[in-house]
Order: structure tokens, then sequence, then C-alpha cells
């Protein structure tokens, strides 16, 4: 028999569990390495997680490279990079929702908040004069914050 001490540590105990399985999703990480397969909406959660589940795009500076090519030097912002969970990379894209370009990050940057990365090389149609970027977490996949930039000469 238990006391009613025991009953209520274990229902806190309880609790705590199913609200853990809740905030991580109690999944299994994908094994897949495109990453046109990570989700891009946010985990069942309310929007005021967010920034626990996505990277936010905070700076974008866009320079010409070449004939329809383009450099990328993108400041990311995500305050809960730990090497368990990080954003793991951000990509370009068209007005249309077309991937244009993707720079993948191999670790996390916990110790360098805000952190800029660039891509250089990153091939953009004519007629293209303005792209979006957004980050990727590497367990919820696309979100947070974007920034729109105009491209330089078009």
């Amino acid at each position: 028999m238990t006391s009613p001490a025991q009953s209520r540590t274990f229902s806190v105990a309880a609790l705590a569990l199913a609200v853990t399985f809740a905030v991580t999703g109690c999944s299994a990480a994908s094994t897949s390495s495109s990453t046109s397969e990570l989700s891009s909406s946010p985990p069942a959660s309310s929007s005021s997680d967010a920034a626990t589940f996505f990277p936010d795009v905070e700076h974008v500076e866009v320079s010409e490279s070449g004939t329809n090519t383009f450099d990328f030097a993108v400041t990311i912002s995500s305050a809960y990079d730990t090497p368990e969970q990080y954003a793991d990379g951000w990509r370009v894209l068209s007005p249309d929702g077309a991937v244009l370009g993707e720079h993948t990050l191999t670790h996390d940057h916990a110790s360098e908040q805000p952190f800029t990365r660039t891509q250089s090389g990153v091939e953009i149609p004519e007629g293209i004069a303005e792209v979006t970027i957004e980050g990727r977490d590497q367990t919820n996949g696309y979100g947070g914050t974007t920034v729109a930039v105009e491209l330089p000469g078009r």
C-alpha cells in the first residue's frame, strides 16, 4: 500500500515523463540523408515555444560572384544550440518556394551565438530578383524567422 505522499510523488514523476515525451516528440530520428524530407512545420506545440524548435535567420549579405551566381553570408541565431539539438543548415528559396541552394552545418554553435557562415556560387536563374533565406534545425526541419533579400544587379 502506498502513502498519499508516495502517490503524489509517483503522479508528479508520471506527469514529468509525459511532458518530456510531448516536448521531444518521442520519435526515432530520421536516417534519410535527403534534406527535402525534413519537416517544414513546427512540432505540435504553442507558438511561444518556436524559439526552441527552429533557428532564426538574423541577417543576410549577398554579392554577385559571376553570371547568375551569388555568394551568401548568413547570420543564424539558435539560442538552444547544444550537441544534442542544433541549427544544421539554411537554404536559399526562390519566390515560388523552389530550393536554389543549401548550406549544411555539421556541428552545434552553442558558444558562438549568433554565427555567420557563407555559401559561394549559388546559381540563381535570370529573372529572379529576390530570394528568401530559411534556417533548419536538425530535429524539426525548416522554420523560424526568414529574411528576404534583393539580389544585386537585378
